[in-house]
């Protein structure tokens, strides 16, 4: 098996699942949403691109720091361009003030790996490397602070993980795991893979959760 590994490290991420405007959410770690997102802006691909290859790959996460729990409030002024649930133009502007809340991960650093075909996780790694857009963490305000790309592992997921090596501030503590799995038996839910960016429609995927010391 071999599997990609990609350095998710910023000031700030936002990964959220569950809202569209007025409260935008975070979860604790990448979405694969996001990440596919992320890998999409490497390769040039539009919003309405298929999807499939991309999805078809197992993800999982390390968190090495799980960063801090932050929240802004905006204040969205009138005059604005309007758009509808799915976040599409309505072709009308907004007439009232919008009370917004944005909620990111400051500080926080995550290892992601994504197991699948080598060919594509090759042609994955080279894009990474020479994005054709901008990569960023979850908004386009967020920029990584690291370079993304940490290259390819003959191993599988779950090993690839375990065994890479983390910032030397992180070594003394104990670390998530979190891994895509085929199975429902003891695992949690997470709504974040993308079936059309275009159209905002996503599937669950079940994923493990354990505890490296």
């Amino acid at each position: 098996m071999t599997t990609l590994l990609l350095r998710l490290e910023g000031p700030m991420q936002s990964w959220g699942t569950q809202s569209r405007f007025s409260d935008r959410d975070t979860g604790y770690e990448p979405s694969k949403s996001g990440v596919l997102g992320l890998l999409c802006a490497a390769l040039g691909r539009p919003r309405s691109a298929d999807l499939s290859d991309l999805t078809a790959l197992r993800m999982g996460v390390r968190v090495d720091r799980p960063g801090a729990l932050a929240r802004d409030y905006q204040a969205v002024g009138a005059g604005y361009p309007e758009v509808d649930k799915r976040g599409k133009p309505t072709g009308k502007k907004t007439e009232a003030v919008v009370v917004a809340h944005r909620s990111y991960l400051a500080d926080a650093s995550f290892l992601v790996g994504l197991e699948g075909e080598p060919a594509l996780l090759r042609e994955l790694d080279a894009a990474l490397r020479r994005p054709r857009w901008q990569l960023y963490l979850g908004r386009k305000a967020f920029v990584p602070s690291q370079p993304v790309p940490r290259g390819l592992r003959d191993l599988p997921l779950h090993e690839a993980l375990s065994d890479a090596s983390e910032p030397a501030s992180e070594r003394a503590t104990d670390r998530l795991l979190v891994i895509e799995s085929s199975t429902t038996t003891g695992t949690q839910v997470r709504l974040d893979t993308p079936l059309s960016f275009s159209e905002r429609i996503y599937t669950p995927r079940h994923v493990t959760v354990e505890v490296i010391p």
